[in-house]
């Protein structure tokens, strides 16, 4: 028995399994602390601002995402992918980053020409002054500028896997942001305030990531035209999708806003700041789980497996949260003060609904890293069909019947990226050998 423990452990399986291990461990850990803050944060926000601010509060912030999907478009899957190719070889990774944020800049001046005059109606629509919704137009572009330069600045130390780094980072920086959320919004309880406070920290996670980067990206260099050309040819493919995943993972926050009263805004903001903790899970298969799936042969000997097993395990961890929710209703929603306390239902449904986001971005994650992307011309009337149809057979004119419209919604994006990706797998054709031609 002893000799089969010590054979196994100087086998290659458990060098692989004590690497990945450990690399959960430091990233799992470090994402419960980050998680942790942030999660403190969205409460202080909660519990500190007038139903009235949190309202527009949670309007910016779901404009922000808003604008980081449009203004990304698939670039950071472009590089990702692209980076994939070249990650060994610092001047062709260096280049391949430069140009990402050649394109990301030109996008993010569309993004800002389309974003802000929708943001600017929702905000005087929920009764913001024009004085304090110019404050907080002004305060959401540091934010968002920001946080497009961050998520490039990852992807090589991602590639790498050099993790560690990373995770000091995301937990000073959300240090960071609850000492400023302290210091000002109990002085100042203003949504604007709050903005400010949340996005000044990635100014100083920005530097700290540029020098991590420059350890395996050359910086300075000449973007490539050949480069430039995939990326933006799987981001004609990913653009489409990309928006309109991120609009429909907003659709409770979007329809409440257009439809709803300023207290049922709030309320949806509310719910979904306890969802905010399927972020940790979101990171954890960002940062290990992507990039990896990314690198892997392009076989589906190797794909099936591996794709088929990531989506066992997310499955059966969404059944361990939503459970939890149902079990502790009242628990959960007395962190969010009294306010909220009689949305039992709506919290499960919320849950629910967030799980199966989390599903549905993964797996659009998963074949977008691969380079993959569904026809926009299919896609897109699609998903705006399956939109009208949801609106028709669900009355959303209640934040119950929102939830239930984002269940629906996310449950067919599941079902649709999961044939996709297998399909794409099975189609993959054998590479032929020099002993098959012999």
């Amino acid at each position: 028995m002893i000799g089969v423990i010590r054979q196994f452990a100087a086998s290659e399986v458990y060098g692989k399994l004590k690497t990945y291990g450990t690399l959960v461990t430091i990233v799992g850990s470090a994402q419960v602390l980050i998680q942790i803050f942030a999660f403190v944060s969205g409460i202080l926000i909660i519990r500190t601002l007038p139903t009235s601010e949190y309202a527009l509060y949670t309007l910016a912030n779901t404009m922000l995402g808003t604008m980081t999907v449009l203004a990304d478009g698939g670039i950071a899957m472009g590089v990702m992918s692209q980076g994939g190719k070249v990650w060994l070889d610092r001047q062709k990774l260096g280049s391949v980053l430069s140009t990402g944020f050649y394109l990301r800049k030109r996008f993010a001046v569309v993004s800002l020409a389309i974003a802000i005059p929708i943001l600017m109606y929702l905000l005087r629509h929920h009764d913001a002054s024009w004085l304090m919704t110019g404050l907080i137009v002004v305060a959401i572009i540091p934010a968002f500028l920001m946080s497009l330069s961050g998520e490039l600045l990852e992807i090589a130390p991602k590639l790498t896997q050099d993790i560690k780094p990373l995770q000091k980072i995301q937990i000073g920086t959300n240090i960071r942001r609850l000492i400023l959320l302290v210091t000002t919004l109990f002085i100042f309880p203003w949504a604007v305030v709050a903005i400010l406070a949340s996005g000044f920290p990635q100014i100083w996670a920005n530097l700290k990531l540029r020098k991590i980067s420059v350890s395996y990206a050359e910086p300075d260099q000449i973007r490539d035209p050949a480069v430039e050309k995939e990326i933006l040819k799987l981001v004609k493919k990913l653009l489409p999708g990309a928006l309109y995943y991120c609009l429909a993972g907003q659709v409770t926050i979007w329809l409440i806003s257009i439809f709803g009263t300023t207290s049922a805004v709030a309320q949806a903001g509310a719910l979904g700041r306890i969802s905010v903790m399927l972020t940790l899970f979101s990171v954890l298969f960002g940062t290990l789980v992507a990039p990896r799936f990314a690198r892997l042969t392009n076989s589906k000997q190797v794909l099936l497996p591996k794709y088929l097993l990531i989506q066992s395990g997310v499955l059966a961890l969404c059944i361990c949260i939503i459970s939890v929710v149902y079990l502790f209703p009242s628990q959960i929603l007395w962190v969010l003060g009294t306010g909220y306390a009689d949305l039992k239902i709506e919290l499960i449904l919320s849950i629910l609904g967030s799980c199966l986001s989390l599903m549905a971005g993964i797996s659009y994650s998963l074949y977008a890293n691969r380079g993959w992307a569904m026809n926009p011309l299919f896609i897109i009337p699609f998903n705006i069909a399956i939109i009208a149809v949801g609106a028709v057979l669900i009355n959303v004119s209640t934040l119950k019947g929102i939830l239930l419209l984002n269940i629906f919604i996310s449950t067919i994006e599941i079902a649709v990226s999961v044939a996709y990706t297998i399909i794409k797998i099975a189609k993959i054709k054998p590479e032929i050998t020099d002993t098959d031609l012999s």
